[in-house]
């Protein structure tokens, strides 16, 4: 919304009829998006009846939009105090003090809001938000002392209360709210295990473990009592009970994958600290996986841990194996074996790995890439350009720009070597789009730029941001002394050629022909020849070197 100058009117009696048609005509602008007329005629409309509620609620909308939130928010406060009963200001008085951190006032605008419409209950939800955040604890209790008296105790009431007595330092009537809970609802155990828990929590260990031990004679099985007594245990450092609970709850048939995940992460960190015994660890894994139905997830856990713990990658790699059994469509588990083939340059591990994923996963982009990838180290320049070509079809806006942008740097290197040069600039192009500080492609696109003469100014642009990010890269400092040497900066390009051989200690036969160029381009004929020798020695076969050291001149290929 453009900036609005406002003008003061004069004072002018008109009749009601007379507000309502400029009102409307406000309101119509409004609806056209004319934004600056519709500001400018509620103005009007407050000039003409301070008294309108309605024009002071839409100008405040305004206000807030230029940024002016005193002036918005004094409009609202205007607004309702004109209509106090419009449940619409309330609410957006209420967020606006919210907004600007006035939460005492929007205390009293929500407390009028339930205090007119009790059906509301959410209200109370949004009282208890911000007593908390005033830190007015007693308050808060208030307020789900409202909320119990119409939905009863619950759970997250007697927690959220619990946990604000102890914020009052009240922990006597912290233990006394979970406990009311338990005795109102006896028979669930979970209860009864919560109110053990909140004792423990408040060091009353005895009745606590006494209580816990109850639980579990009435259900042996009752997840939550075997993992408060686990904690139980622990804080009382009886190793031998806490590795007897752990497999209680690991094998209880009533806990869930996710369950015993957490417990898992919580014993491979305990043994950790404990100096890091991985066959304690991988025999509850074992254990678990050997019941009925074994859940791909914890399988892949174990093989996470296995790489963590540098077990033997044949180890690890069964691992996954056993994970893709029970779920052949895990895309991850398959993913990570790619990545150690990868390691091990293991190209037709990587391509057979990646064409079993296609079939389960063909629209995840990494199995296109590494299979390119793979054929391209192979020199398979064919069946590489088709993988990166077919990759790109699964290319979404939620995909990593960071694969995107290799993709396609690797497809404009492919195609640049089949000749196919407009195609392979299109696909720098693309990459740089998806990520435009890809460092390789950046000096690729504007090396093979300079070698044709073509686009020199944005090929130098492109090669100093590579020369900025690694000064000392001596592929990117060559390129950059050859782009300017081709724009005849031949000075330049001699500081930048000698930093190239300073920070290449086995300098290419490429970067000394290159310094050669320069050299003789800046009349150091001797030091010319002497670089065209040494590149020579290196690529005997090089004719057009051959006739540079032969006549003594630099000759333009």
């Amino acid at each position: 919304m453009a900036a609005v100058v406002i003008q003061a009117q004069p004072a002018i009696h008109v009749s009601d009829r007379s507000y309502d048609v400029l009102f409307h005509e406000a309101m119509l602008e409004r609806q056209k998006s004319h934004h600056d007329a519709t500001f400018d005629l509620l103005c009007r409309c407050i000039d003409l009846r301070p008294d309108a509620s309605e024009a002071y609620f839409f100008r405040a909308q305004y206000y807030s939009e230029m940024q002016q939130a005193d002036l918005a928010l004094a409009d609202l406060q205007r607004a309702d105090s004109l209509q106090p009963g419009n449940m619409t200001y309330m609410e957006t008085l209420a967020q606006a003090y919210v907004q600007e951190g006035l939460y005492g006032d929007a205390v009293g605008v929500v407390e009028r809001m339930y205090e007119a419409d009790k059906s509301r209950q959410e209200l109370l939800q949004t009282l208890y938000q911000l007593y908390v955040q005033q830190k007015d604890y007693a308050k808060a209790v208030d307020v789900l002392d409202r909320m119990e008296v119409i939905d009863g105790k619950s759970e997250r009431t007697s927690l959220a209360k619990s946990g604000l007595y102890i914020q009052l330092d009240q922990q006597q009537k912290a233990v006394d709210e979970v406990r009311q809970l338990a005795e109102r609802y006896p028979n669930d155990l979970n209860y009864r295990t919560l109110y053990a828990n909140t004792l423990m929590l408040n060091d009353n260990r005895p009745e606590a473990y006494a209580l816990l031990r109850q639980i579990l004679t009435d259900e042996p099985q009752n997840l939550r009592a075997q993992l408060t007594l686990r904690n139980y245990y622990v804080g009382e450092e009886d190793q031998a009970r806490v590795d007897s609970l752990t497999r209680c709850v690991l094998l209880n048939p009533h806990a869930t994958a996710e369950d015993k995940i957490y417990q898992l992460r919580q014993v491979i960190g305990e043994n950790e600290q404990q100096g890091g015994d991985s066959t304690v660890v991988l025999n509850l894994f074992r254990q678990i996986l050997a019941q009925p139905s074994p859940d791909a997830d914890i399988a892949e856990l174990m093989a996470a841990y296995m790489d963590l713990k540098k077990m033997p990658r044949d180890s690890v790699s069964q691992a996954l194996g056993y994970v893709l059994q029970l779920s052949p469509d895990r895309a991850s588990a398959r993913l990570h074996l790619v990545q150690m083939a990868w390691e091990d340059n293991d190209d037709q591990r990587i391509i057979d790995l990646c064409q079993q994923a296609r079939q389960y996963n063909p629209e995840e982009m990494a199995f296109y890439y590494y299979q390119g990838m793979a054929y391209y180290r192979r020199e398979d320049t064919d069946h590489a350009l088709e993988d990166f070509q077919t990759g790109i079809s699964v290319i979404t806006d939620e995909s990593s720009p960071e694969i995107v942008s290799d993709f396609y740097a690797v497809m404009g290197d492919l195609l640049h070597q089949k000749g196919r040069e407009r195609e392979a600039y299109a696909a720098y192009d693309s990459c740089l789009q998806w990520k435009p500080d890809n460092i390789g492609c950046l000096n690729n696109y504007a090396y093979f730029l300079s070698v044709q003469g073509k686009r020199l100014d944005e090929a130098v642009q492109m090669s100093q941001k590579t020369v900025k990010a690694e000064p000392k890269n001596p592929t990117y400092l060559d390129t950059y002394a050859w782009i300017l040497f081709m724009q005849q900066r031949y000075a330049e390009a001699r500081i930048y050629i000698d930093q190239t051989l300073q920070n290449d200690s086995t300098p290419s036969s490429v970067e000394l022909e290159h310094a050669g160029d320069i050299y003789f381009m800046c009349g150091d004929v001797e030091a010319a020849v002497g670089y065209w020798q040494q590149a020579l020695q290196d690529d005997p076969q090089n004719k057009l070197l051959a006739r540079k050291v032969k006549r003594k001149k630099y000759i333009k290929q």
